[in-house]
């Protein structure tokens, strides 16, 4: 968080379908969050100035509690059963001084009404690294990561010199007596870290801060196979020298993203949080954000909800859509040209098949639901969109799934199948959650099945059989592909 003059410009407003898909709803104003944690069946988060959000879906998120005592720019981390709090007490320009320090301490809880709530006192939390006015370091924005080895690392730093790593005791929070400040990267600040697959990434913000819609913040990343670096870049880079690949930038109707934090829900679905500097919908003011993490190449990059339009919605097992099972109807155009192509080119281009040419033949009631070769017809078309005021969860909005042109919804029944329905009706088990996966496909589940308490998800069980059954991010047959033709 660097210290400038905050600029209200001329905001632009996005359609209600980009706002509905790609931001959170509520109050979710906030800058520079903590990496959300959950508590509770809650989620939560902090801010500079200790201003915390709460939500108790992750997608609608309102003010909570706020932190005394706690300044600039937070972190947070479940170790155990304790939370790890890391801030810093001024730093960063604010107040005209570079003089900071990072600050950290355990408490037993986040939810405030629950038993044992409260944050020691000042004297009994931990100081684990300071600067001073002249010094190429600035100690702010802290970011923690305890890696598989359980040693824990706190990362600092702004614009104002390097980004500095010391080693805390996983036990007390304190730092290491034995761990001396490294640089780890430079031309960044807001650092974090986390690790994957035998890697350790640093994460930094790039560009300008605190100016509304001309922000130019961005998130951007390098990696190292020893937690104390050279963190390089897809490039071969070091971040200490200026290096860093793209992870998430502006996108239309949000600008500046910064403050990277790493969410796992479940093997193969990653979040990550951050704030937009500017939401053009919210009449740019600075929000809570929450994308999908696709790792592609061994990097993060940014993926994104699904935003309303007509998809075929395609297995990944065999690369079939999903399909009303009805019977087949030919399309009437003769074969141009022959079999084997020549003669004259065709006078006209063929009609595609309209819904209303099908829709007489189908039956009124339920029709049951199959896979088959996209063609483009009607009866392979899905109208994705979000379902009005029916909630969310962590990063995302429920939506309703209904035969493109109709008002025939996907729904789950209690013997664990799928079904169209003739109306949508919101019933909560017509609504689905779509999470981006890791890999870039789509885990489509419904909200609730039936008379089940189980999480089932769409599954292709065969070539041409759609169902119901458990998610395993190691099977194609868990896996869609959503294409908007």
């Amino acid at each position: 968080m660097k210290s400038r003059i905050f600029m209200m410009g001329a905001f632009a407003l996005v359609s209600a379908a980009m706002s509905e898909t790609a931001a959170q709803i509520g109050a979710p104003f906030i800058h520079d969050p903590a990496t959300i944690a959950e508590c509770n069946g809650k989620y939560y988060t902090w801010g500079t100035g200790g201003g915390g959000l709460v939500s108790e879906d992750g997608w609608n998120w309102v003010s909570g509690e706020r932190i005394a005592n706690v300044g600039a720019a937070p972190d947070m981390l479940k170790i155990g059963d304790r939370y790890l709090l890391a801030y810093s007490t001024t730093g960063g320009g604010l107040g005209g001084t570079h003089r900071g320090s990072i600050v950290t301490c355990f408490v037993n809880t986040i939810d405030p009404e629950a038993p044992g709530y409260g944050f020691p006192a000042a004297a009994d939390r931990n100081t684990v690294a300071n600067s001073i006015d002249d010094e190429d370091c600035d100690a702010i924005d802290a970011g923690l990561l305890q890696g598989p080895d359980g040693r824990l690392w706190v990362v600092y730093g702004t614009y104002f010199g390097f980004i500095r790593q010391v080693e805390l005791d996983p036990a007390t929070g304190k730092r290491l007596e034995s761990s001396e400040p490294v640089d780890v990267a430079i031309d960044c600040e807001a650092g974090a870290m986390m690790y994957r697959d035998g890697w350790y990434y640093l994460l930094g913000t790039h560009g300008t801060c605190c100016d509304g819609v001309n922000s130019t913040y961005n998130i951007i990343v390098g990696r190292s196979r020893n937690p104390r670096g050279p963190f390089l870049d897809n490039m071969g880079r070091d971040m200490v020298k200026g290096g860093g690949k793209l992870v998430v930038g502006s996108r239309d109707g949000f600008a500046g993203a910064g403050h990277f934090g790493r969410f796992i829900v479940t093997e193969g679905v990653e979040k990550m949080s951050f704030h937009w500097e500017a939401d053009y919908s919210m009449g740019g003011r600075s929000t809570l954000a929450i994308l999908p993490i696709v790792w592609k190449n061994g990097w993060p990059v940014a993926g994104e909800n699904v935003k309303n339009g007509v998809y075929e919605i395609e297995s990944e097992r065999r690369g079939y859509g999903l399909e009303l099972a009805v019977d087949y109807q030919r399309l009437n155009a003769a074969r141009g040209g022959g079999m084997f192509g020549g003669g004259a080119a065709p006078a006209a281009a063929v009609e595609p098949q309209k819904l209303s040419d099908m829709i007489g033949s189908w039956p009124t009631g339920d029709i049951k639901v199959r896979l088959g070769d996209y063609q483009g017809r009607p009866h392979q078309k899905w109208q994705i969109e979000v379902a009005p005021d029916a909630g969310g969860y962590l990063g995302g909005a429920y939506y309703k799934i209904i035969l493109s042109g109709t008002n025939r919804a996907l729904a789950a029944t209690a013997a664990k199948e799928l079904i169209t329905v003739p109306e949508f009706t919101g019933a909560d088990e017509q609504l689905w959650r779509i999470d981006q996966l890791t890999d870039g496909t789509y885990r489509i589940m419904p909200k609730a099945v039936p008379g089940c308490d189980e999480e089932l998800v769409l599954v292709s069980v065969a070539d041409s059989s759609p169902s119901l059954g458990k998610f395993d991010f190691n099977s194609d047959n868990s896996k869609w592909n959503l294409r908007n033709w």
